[in-house]
């Protein structure tokens, strides 16, 4: 199994539970293991249309023996099975699950780049992702 961390946030509904589902969902994956979870912090969207609700925001550990494209998949079923829309890019959303490290692989593919290229410039992802690496 490998280690990997997760970011999940979202700003539309009832944002907590629609967090607490994706935990769960993510969970119960074959041969997947949430290890640890953030704490949930608040914050305002970034980028993207003016006039978006706040997010909330938190990160996994998780352990897994799924590759990284069969997790990646996993997450958008996920996503998908709790309402998410494609919608514009940055939006508002029910929930958006993100890879942000797995094990110690540097992925770079059209559907996949890991660690996530834009986490070193958002602290509603580093914030959280701290609490967990650094306990």
């Amino acid at each position: 199994m490998v280690t990997c961390y997760l970011g999940i946030g979202s700003n539309l509904g009832n944002r907590k539970s629609q967090i607490k589902s994706a935990i769960a969902k993510i969970n119960s994956l074959k041969e997947t293991k949430v290890l640890k979870v953030s704490r949930i912090i608040e914050t305002r969207p970034v980028g993207g249309p003016a006039g978006q609700p706040e997010f909330l925001n938190c990160a996994l550990k998780v352990r897994t023996n799924l590759s990284p494209l069969t997790l990646l998949k996993k997450l958008k079923i996920i996503e998908k099975d709790l309402g998410r829309k494609k919608t514009v890019r940055f939006g508002a959303r029910v929930i958006d699950l993100d890879i942000l490290f797995y094990a110690d692989k540097i992925i770079k593919r059209k559907e996949l780049v890991v660690p996530h290229p834009r986490m070193y410039k958002r602290d509603f992802v580093l914030e959280p992702l701290s609490g967990i690496i650094c306990r």
